[in-house]
């Protein structure tokens, strides 16, 4: 009876989060951008697979993934082995990211790669951050120092990475950092901190999806320097043409078995390293190993189903929107439509509800789930409108970036730590499958029907978008210290000075 209620909850949750994007597309449809009925069909389709699929990966995730996030966490601490931790950490890292079903969506869309060149390199780079992100931790060092340095590395590699990489580099940040690594590493950061008894332990839990979206960054920029592709013919993703209903049934159930296969793949490795934790560690009773169990198979389902309703039905039907709207009279219209759809999507991708809520625990509710995901809307909606200001002219994604991340690097010595640990993280996790299955193809759309480059212009959305919540949430930030500061003065000018003397300065901005 639990499982039903929670199942219920977790698909009211699924319609508020999809359904706008829904209504968008329809509108569309039936207005400025006629498409055909088959493609309306299997976007329609695949919107009934994203729903289901989402509410049950979202119980999944929250019955297995961030337990075993969490435990994993505590026991790699309680170790007090460095050289162990540092192995674990690397290997973790790894196997995690190989499991990320949206950097495989994004490596199939990337011209003159090999998919598994790519997803390896990028794979390294997580392993390789994860590990100082958990020395982060361990040693209590700021975040804010840390990723100036990594950035500024990031920003002086780009001049020496051949064009054609560049954008590829970015997304790969971003995409490495969806359903199935963000409850893990999350967890794994709670575990951690869990062990920690100084005042600063909570706000050091996040911080650690901040840093793993800079290594694939690093590594992919590594890779096009020394990788040298034999063509970078880009393949436009397949309109489906269907007769009838058969058809249309024919065409998912052909790519369901795929994911299967695929997330099998993906989650194993996950599911083996545990298995040795528990025999070796962990030790946990039968009640606990069932229920994760049960909560594996809920994330099996949630993402086989999400990931088919993504690929077959969403991602041919932003890449022809996108090439009906920039084909039109006024291509600039993609600019507030972009914008439109990046407000309501980001509410869609499966790691923000995991992030939003872990969020609102950690900081017992003085951080919303609600403010957390207006922030996360505020952004990824400036984001798409800049993203398809540069599919229009082909400027460079580095003149966005570049002051991007100065302005949020910047503001990261003014706000509170724990502002730009959320921030930070926030953008690997607002840029999931549904910004690499719907958004990319929408920009690749209007890429193709404008006549433009492919990898230099449309690659690059998924890096846009996980480059303006750091903004948005870090702003967030500044608004409460500054509201913090005058609570704070109204209680030193109501109240005697001896008894602003005896309160302690939590108490004073509590008052």
């Amino acid at each position: 009876m639990n499982s039903k209620k929670k199942l219920k909850e977790k698909w009211y949750e699924a319609v508020q989060a999809v359904l706008p994007i829904i209504a968008i597309v329809l509108v569309l449809c039936f207005s400025i951008a006629p498409i055909s009925p088959s493609i309306l069909l299997c976007f329609l389709m695949g919107a009934i697979l994203i729903l289901v699929g989402m509410m049950f990966f979202t119980l999944g995730a929250e019955m297995a993934m961030s337990p075993m996030g969490e435990r994993v966490g505590t026991c790699l601490t309680k170790s007090r082995n460095l050289a162990v931790i540092i192995a674990l950490a690397f290997l973790l890292g790894f196997i995690v990211t190989i499991s990320e079903p949206d950097l495989q969506v994004l490596a199939g869309q990337v011209p003159a790669v090999p998919n598994m060149t790519l997803i390896l390199s990028v794979a390294t780079g997580v392993g390789a951050f994860l590990v100082f992100a958990l020395l982060r931790m361990l040693f209590t060092i700021p975040l804010p120092p840390m990723l100036v340095f990594f950035y500024v590395v990031v920003f002086v590699l780009a001049i020496f990475v051949p064009k054609d990489f560049l954008s590829i580099a970015f997304d790969s940040g971003g995409v490495t950092t969806g359903p199935m690594t963000v409850p893990f590493i999350m967890a794994l950061g709670v575990g951690v901190s869990a062990i920690r008894s100084d005042r600063h332990a909570a706000d050091d839990s996040f911080g650690l999806v901040a840093l793993c979206s800079v290594g694939p960054i690093l590594a992919v920029m590594v890779l096009g320097m020394i990788f040298k592709p034999t063509e970078s013919t880009y393949t436009a993703a397949g309109i489906p043409e269907v007769e009838n209903s058969r058809q249309l049934w024919n065409l998912f159930t052909h790519g369901l078995p795929t994911y299967m296969k695929e997330i099998v793949l993906s989650l194993l490795p996950i599911f083996l390293f545990f298995m040795v934790f528990q025999l070796l560690v962990l030790k946990l009773t039968k009640r606990t190993l069932v229920k994760i169990l049960v909560g594996l198979v809920y994330t099996y389902v949630g993402l086989v189903l999400f990931l088919t309703g993504a690929n077959v039905g969403f991602m041919p039907a932003g890449n022809y929107l996108g090439q009906v709207l920039a084909g039109s009279r006024h291509p600039g219209v993609l600019i507030p439509i972009a914008m439109l759809m990046g407000y309501f999507i980001v509410k869609a991708e499966p790691a923000v509800y995991v992030l939003n809520k872990q969020v609102e625990e950690i900081t017992d509710g003085a951080i919303s789930a609600k403010a957390m995901g207006t922030g996360l809307s505020v952004g990824v909606s400036i984001s798409l409108g800049l993203a398809m200001v540069r599919v229009l002219t082909g400027i460079s994604i580095l003149w966005f970036l570049v002051p991007g991340y100065a302005v949020a690097l910047g503001i990261s010595f003014f706000v509170p730590k724990i502002y730009t640990a959320i921030a930070f993280d926030s953008g690997g996790v607002a840029s999931g499958p549904m910004t690499a299955a719907f958004l990319l193809p929408l920009a690749q759309g209007a890429c193709i029907a404008l006549g433009g480059n492919i990898v230099t212009d449309a690659f690059g959305v998924v890096a846009m978008v996980a480059m303006t919540p750091l903004i948005t949430i870090q702003v967030m930030g500044l608004a409460s210290r500054l509201a913090g500061s005058h609570r704070k003065k109204t209680v030193h000018a109501l109240l005697p000075a001896t008894s602003i003397d005896l309160l302690e300065e939590d108490a004073i901005i509590e008052l």
